[in-house]
């Protein structure tokens, strides 16, 4: 079978960086939520979060490859590291940030916590959630990349890496233009997201 360093490409785009994108919204929200609803877990795991979120993710590459092995695996858990503790700090601050008097007033005609979430804290949050959105898909495709670094034989962080080792600057131009292509694409489909969900509100 064709073993060659593009092979695969489709797949590697399509699935691996939609899959770690959707578990970072999915994650992010989750934990910015349970943050929220619990004061005394953010106060102990906001500062964790915060160092986590400093510390180089290329560094930390490696060190995913060795403990979940040289495969997709360390590849998605290399793009949601890169995404995933900024984007928690990000939403939960929108969470914090809600304007305390209309919390209080909706407490006052009897709204229940669910409520005040589901009426109030989401929708006032929704400009930020999008807009960390429309950064992490393109720190996913920044991950999927670094992954393949170390952990493919295939796709265009394969071929970037391969290439440079033999001195093959066209390989690498190509790569590049096609990361922008594919990242503009990425953007203007989150782009489009946004503005369904501006008529709904």
């Amino acid at each position: 079978r064709d073993r060659s360093p593009s092979r695969g490409l489709g797949d590697v785009y399509k699935r691996q960086t939609f899959f770690s994108f959707g578990l970072i919204i999915v994650f992010s929200i989750g934990t910015a939520l349970l943050l929220w609803l619990c004061k005394p877990l953010s106060d102990i795991l906001e500062p964790y979060i915060v160092v986590l979120n400093s510390l180089p993710k290329s560094a930390l590459a490696p060190m995913l490859i060795v403990w979940l092995g040289n495969n997709a695996k360390a590849i998605i858990v290399t793009a949601i590291s890169v995404a995933i503790f900024g984007t928690i700090l990000n939403i939960y601050t929108s969470f914090a940030d809600t304007d305390p008097d209309k919390i209080k007033l909706m407490k006052t005609f009897g709204g229940s916590r669910f409520q005040i979430l589901t009426k109030l804290i989401l929708p006032a949050s929704l400009n930020t959630i999008v807009s960390n959105m429309k950064v992490n898909i393109g720190l996913c495709l920044v991950g999927v990349i670094i992954g393949e670094f170390l952990a493919a034989r295939a796709g265009l962080g394969y071929v970037i890496i391969y290439n440079s080792q033999i001195f093959n600057m066209d390989p690498i131009a190509m790569s590049i233009i096609i990361l922008c292509i594919i990242s503009m694409i990425l953007f203007k489909i989150i782009d489009l997201i946004q503005k369904c969900v501006e008529k709904l509100y």
